[in-house]
């Protein structure tokens, strides 16, 4: 029988979503083992005042087995 957690990370990059996801789960990979898959359940931009995109946020729950 398996048995799996969840944790909730926030991740941000100036490049992408794409880009912001890959460094939250590679900075958790860091230290979690078992990763199985992330879901991305909020997107979030950070702006200049003229409306320009400075940063990409992303929250992600990550799900991994627990040995």
């Amino acid at each position: 029988m398996s048995v799996a957690k969840v944790i909730e990370i926030t991740a941000s990059s100036p490049k992408s979503v794409e880009d912001a996801v890959r460094t939250g789960l590679k900075k958790v990979a860091g230290t979690v083992t078992g990763i199985q898959g992330a879901w991305v359940n909020e997107t979030k931009v950070v702006t200049a005042p003229d409306g320009e995109i400075r940063e990409w946020r992303v929250n992600l729950r990550v799900t991994f087995l627990v040995e």
